[in-house]
């Protein structure tokens, strides 16, 4: 099938997605109800206490300092939590067969991911705006220029779109919606043992280390780096190439499960 035929075949399935974003906005609001909701009790419950213990302040932080450091973390929970949804979308086309259907007419069958992964890019979008937004009416406040705006943006379109082949392919392998609804969770947990909420250097060594190796680290300290308009250091790279070598393989992984795995 030719490229025209497959762009055209994704456009559709695109929008067939956005329709049910439309109607059936619940789960959009609760995949953005739950960072506003970590982002509210980390501020005004721990807020005080964790922005004291920030490097880098006279005298200790306060909560608004806390609020600038945790903003970054809880954008990325966003991008995660909307990646969360896509996979029990997912999983939801596979057991209604709408998928066997979609297997019998003449599309492109890549059409069908691509339909949930840019639709899930889209949610994203909006999610990010709107908790962004939020932040910015509890008091959060940058020095970053355009040019690091547009970095940060970029990157979490990167990071959104490998994170959704990620969980398009736990959709497909998930036996269920219930199961689809709880594989991804670790995407929500893994920011817990990062940088998003105190500083690495602050865990015991063990998990210290673990922090710092781990995927989401780079992510979130680059992210923090230019919504905050300081040095972005090497972190850029390693963010890159994380999310270049999850979005290759959810994508393989995707396409493989989709080709073979026939629909329920």
């Amino acid at each position: 099938m030719s490229t025209t035929y497959t762009v055209r075949d994704s456009a559709t399935m695109l929008r067939r997605n956005l329709l049910h974003i439309r109607r059936y906005p619940s789960l959009s609001i609760m995949l953005i109800a739950q960072p506003i909701l970590f982002l509210l009790l980390f501020v005004y419950v721990f807020g005080g206490t964790l922005g004291a213990g920030l490097p880098g302040q006279e005298g200790g932080g306060d909560r608004g300092d806390y609020l600038v450091f945790i903003t970054p973390g809880i954008l990325f929970m966003t991008v995660a939590s909307v990646a969360l949804g896509t996979a029990i979308s997912t999983a939801t086309d596979m057991n209604t067969g709408i998928i066997a259907r979609f297997r019998t007419m003449n599309i492109a069958r890549v059409s069908v991911l691509t339909g949930h992964v840019l639709g899930a890019v889209i949610r994203t979008g909006f999610a990010v705006v709107i908790v962004a937004a939020f932040a910015f009416l509890l008091g959060f406040r940058s020095d970053a220029g355009p040019l690091d705006w547009l970095g940060a943006v970029g990157l979490l379109i990167l990071v959104a779109f490998s994170l959704t082949w990620l969980t398009v392919g736990m959709g497909l392998a998930a036996d269920s919606v219930e199961t689809a609804s709880n594989t991804p969770l670790f995407l929500m947990i893994l920011p817990f043992v990062s940088s998003s909420f105190v500083p690495t250097d602050a865990m015991p060594t063990g998990l210290r280390q673990f922090a710092e190796h781990q995927p989401f680290t780079p992510m979130i300290d680059t992210l923090r780096a230019l919504v905050t308009g300081t040095s972005t250091g090497s972190d850029p790279w390693f963010a890159i190439g994380w999310c270049v070598l999850i979005a290759l393989l959810g994508y393989l992984w995707s396409r493989r499960l989709f080709l073979r795995v026939p629909a329920k």
